[in-house]
């Protein structure tokens, strides 16, 4: 065997354990040690930041929910579910029929000036339905009142929360919906809003998921 044949040998097999050694440092023992270290110190988030109910993983505090009526025959849009808290808007980036819970296909805004027409269409039609459902036979919801947060989706069109304001103007449908007082019901939304992060990051905000998780508890205790 000439030397050009050796040397080529002795550079595929320098480079065959090169890749093993990436192969096992890399693929291997880097994945289980981030995966370690992110189960031992950060398990919550890790796992998806994951809420449970009745010992069931429910959904992620990260990502919100729908609360629909089951489609009717010949409708397209489900009804909001009014005996719960609705999160906002889910106008995303397009739609899909896996995800039931929250049928959005891609994270991310509407991609729409102020002053496009279908923007503002689809604000003004949500602030009509926002008046009309919240407003019971001893309490008006005025336009006004409406928060943002009530007729706009988010940046990511995922958005778990809700302000305190539009979770405060949920209280009497909720209430009246469920047979229960408003005070109750304001007492739930009192004891689930978080305040800014570090106190000065953010804003307040109501988790829908853990709010409504709470509430089918005070329900079922009724």
């Amino acid at each position: 065997m000439n030397n050009s044949v050796m040397n080529t040998v002795r550079l595929l097999g320098a480079g065959l354990r090169a890749l093993l050694v990436l192969t096992l440092v890399t693929g291997v023992i880097y994945p289980l040690v981030v995966t370690g270290i992110a189960q031992g110190l950060f398990s919550d988030k890790a796992n998806g930041s994951e809420i449970k109910a009745d010992g069931k993983v429910v959904g992620s505090s990260l990502i919100g929910q729908a609360y629909n009526l089951p489609l009717k025959k010949g409708q397209e849009t489900p009804e909001p579910d009014l005996k719960w808290f609705q999160g906002r808007p889910q106008n995303g980036l397009g739609s899909n029929s896996v995800n039931t819970q929250y049928k959005l296909i891609l994270s991310g805004a509407t991609n729409r000036a102020a002053d496009n027409k279908d923007l503002i269409d689809w604000v003004t039609a949500a602030k009509a339905a926002v008046v009309k459902d919240n407003s019971t036979a001893g309490y008006t919801v005025e336009p006004s009142e409406v928060p943002a947060d009530a007729v706009t989706s988010s940046g990511s069109g995922l958005d778990p929360d809700i302000s305190p304001a539009y979770a405060d103007l949920q209280v009497h449908r909720v209430a009246e919906k469920n047979g229960l007082s408003a005070a109750q019901v304001q007492k739930l939304v009192d004891d689930h809003t978080d305040g800014r992060t570090l106190g000065f990051i953010g804003e307040p905000r109501v988790n829908v998921l853990e709010l409504n998780i709470a509430l089918k508890e005070l329900l079922a205790k009724s």
